[in-house]
């Protein structure tokens, strides 16, 4: 079959492109920005087309000749009022797919005589828009638990950071997760069905305070949870932002998910599919924690990029991201040549008072501080010592990456990339901390401040040193 896919560059999307493919179907992804898609393994063997459905006037190309579509589009977290959007954005494609046999469309589970949060009450008008409009197969779901998700990661990072955890009563209401393994496979196989109305999905329920115990058993912990008839949900979501990798805007919509029990009958997709067993909670907690220990992570909850300077700031697998981008005119050698030159007698370009400062802090509790300064004044190998860091990679004229051998609590790197741009270079600065704890967060917030200025002042002057061709 010939296929549509929305939103394939997202955490669902993304892993079902390849999913499709080794089943022998013709894709198309339609993404707004084509060159996110051509970075992803499976780039080479679909049909990208630049498309957005909240342009009513890309989605007739998008849509024609294609037999079936994925609808896996959702705009929270994107700015604006994003229920009205989705609702137009539903409308938008209604009025262009009036030709496809069958539409997909991955919604959330609903709970039953409760308040419905706009997060989810969007997911589920969404899903009206389409089945009135288009014969449409929609799938609901709760919490999808994979490597990467963001509700796995919002329970790993709260269980493995709070030994001891003081938590709202509503912890008690049952949820009904789902691996992320599971909801593939019941996508894929709905193109043999066609179109079927509403099918709720998911494992045994248990208590978001269970999911927590359950990922703590997986991972060897002890954890001490007290529920308490206290914090507001959006208390909740900023503490979640505070410990967790998740931002508030998502958070928000997620803790307001689980406020309320959320079970389903889940009788009917048992029956119409019954070679899809789905994994228990804590064997999908198991997954995902094996495929995060061996980089198996094929996509994220987040995975925004930065534009012109570009500034991003994530968190992904355990690991704290701060990245900047800007273009020089400068070749890549050249670039390369600027950055691989700090340190020692060159300093650090930008503030280097605050380098110094740092340096003697270290020495003072007992790290190499800057006394080491470096071997050659602009050669490196893997292993050499600059100031208090050291080489761990070296790929001229691509790539640097030193790792900080300074006493802080947990482990950091310092990335440099270069990559042609134009007539001149794309140049990447990316400081990665992967902190140890409660302590570890609480350290690169306290720093996040001075990062601010001091390495949006170093990327610029690297760029700059380049483009000059000074070299000390």
């Amino acid at each position: 079959m010939k296929i549509l896919v929305t939103g394939a560059t997202g955490y669902i999307g993304g892993r079902l492109v390849p999913l499709l493919l080794e089943a022998g179907h013709e894709v198309r992804v339609m993404v707004r920005d084509p060159g996110r898609a051509a970075g992803r393994s499976w780039s080479s063997r679909v049909e990208i087309f630049r498309g957005d459905v909240e342009d009513p006037a890309t989605l007739a190309d998008a849509v024609a000749g294609m037999d079936a579509a994925y609808y896996l589009v959702h705009l929270m977290g994107t700015g604006g009022d994003f229920v009205k959007r989705d609702r137009a954005a539903a409308h938008n494609f209604v009025a262009a797919a009036q030709e496809l046999e069958h539409v997909i469309y991955l919604g959330g589970l609903l709970p039953e005589g409760a308040e419905i949060s706009d997060h989810l009450s969007s997911r589920a008008e969404v899903g009206e828009i389409l089945r009135a409009g288009l014969p449409t197969t929609e799938f609901r779901a709760g919490p999808v638990i994979g490597s990467g998700s963001a509700s796995f990661e919002m329970v790993r990072y709260l269980t493995e950071r709070l030994p001891a955890m003081i938590a709202p009563k509503w912890i008690r209401n049952q949820v009904q997760p789902i691996a992320v393994r599971d909801i593939l496979q019941y996508l894929v196989l709905a193109l043999e069905r066609g179109p079927s109305g509403i099918y709720n999905v998911g494992t045994d329920p248990l208590t978001f305070k269970g999911m927590m115990q359950e990922f703590a058993a997986v991972r060897g912990l002890k954890r001490l949870i007290v529920p308490v008839p206290v914090l507001a949900p959006r208390l909740a979501a900023l503490w979640v932002g505070l410990v967790t990798p998740i931002s508030n805007r998502l958070a928000v919509p997620l803790i307001e998910g689980v406020t309320h029990p959320v079970v389903a009958d889940t009788s009917r997709v048992l029956e119409d599919f019954p070679e899809v067993t789905p994994l228990s909670y804590r064997e999908a907690v198991a997954r995902a924690l094996h495929q995060t220990t061996e980089n198996a992570v094929t996509t994220r909850w987040s995975n925004a990029l930065g534009d012109s300077l570009a500034f991003e700031l994530t968190q992904e697998e355990g690991l704290i991201l701060e990245t900047r981008r800007c273009h020089t005119e400068a070749s890549p050698e050249a670039t390369f040549r600027a950055f691989a030159s700090l340190g020692g007698a060159t300093g650090w370009l930008y503030w280097n008072w605050t380098w110094s400062l740092r340096g003697l802090m270290d020495q003072m509790v007992g790290g190499p501080g800057l006394r080491r300064g470096r071997r050659h004044p602009t050669d490196l190998e893997p292993g050499d010592a600059v100031d208090f860091w050291r080489v761990e990679r070296v790929d001229p004229p691509h790539l640097l990456r030193l790792r900080a051998e300074m006493k802080v609590p947990g482990r950091a790197w310092l990335q440099f990339e270069s990559e042609p741009d134009g007539n001149g270079t794309k140049l990447t600065q990316t400081a990665i901390f992967e902190p140890f704890g409660l302590a570890g967060q609480l350290y690169w917030n306290a720093l996040y401040p001075v990062h601010k200025f001091m390495f949006s002042g170093l990327v610029r002057n690297i760029a700059q040193r380049a483009e000059s061709g000074a070299q000390s």
